[in-house]
């Protein structure tokens, strides 16, 4: 297997991992959900990364691998999305309809999130020329052996099912399903921190 390297992004490239990320999200079932239209998507979805994952960028906390392939922006505990911007966005982009839906959907994610500290993972993706190669898997380890050292409890969102075994294959517990109205359904993803033998 090789091995990735990963290391912080710096605030000053916030741009390049928000266009990874809409690269990344491009078929998303929540993401194309929210922003069924490809211009609307394209247009929007760089400020919902800001909104939802930027605060990582100020705490050191958003991860890329070697040539800007793939991005993890993790919430460290006292890191939160900015509800304000994420609010505006919706407001200005997503169709009526379906923003009460996604009303609905940021309520029951609240009622998932620990109330304890935690570490929280609001995006995470690579680049679709480059799935399939182990970056996810290396990204995720990045992060989860600081959780591990410092003891803290990490949490995620799964937006595709199909990550959940990926999820569950590092130490995730699925805690249940979200799911409102016309949305897809999320994964709410719960893991304690893990000794080392």
């Amino acid at each position: 297997m090789t091995a990735h390297t990963v290391k912080s992004a710096t605030p000053a490239e916030i741009a390049d991992v928000a266009d990874l990320l809409t690269l990344a999200f491009s078929t998303d079932p929540a993401a194309r959900w929210s922003w069924a239209d490809p211009r609307v998507y394209l247009a929007s979805f760089p400020r919902f990364v800001r909104a939802f994952g930027g605060a990582a960028f100020q705490r050191g906390t958003a991860h890329v691998t070697e040539g800007n392939k793939g991005a993890a922006l993790w919430l460290p505990p006292g890191a939160e999305p900015d509800d304000e911007a994420m609010g505006i966005l919706m407001q200005e982009t997503v169709p009526a309809h379906i923003g009460k839906d996604g009303i609905a959907v940021m309520q029951q994610m609240g009622n998932y999130h620990p109330k304890e500290p935690h570490w929280y993972l609001p995006l995470i993706g690579i680049d679709p020329v480059h799935q399939g190669k182990g970056l996810g898997g290396a990204l995720m380890r990045h992060a989860l052996a600081e959780c591990d050292r410092d003891g803290s409890l990490a949490y995620l969102e799964s937006s595709n099912p199909r990550n959940v075994p990926l999820y569950q294959h590092l130490g995730f517990e699925l805690l249940g399903t979200i799911q409102a109205g016309s949305s897809p359904k999320l994964f709410p993803m719960l893991r304690k921190p893990q000794r080392r033998t």
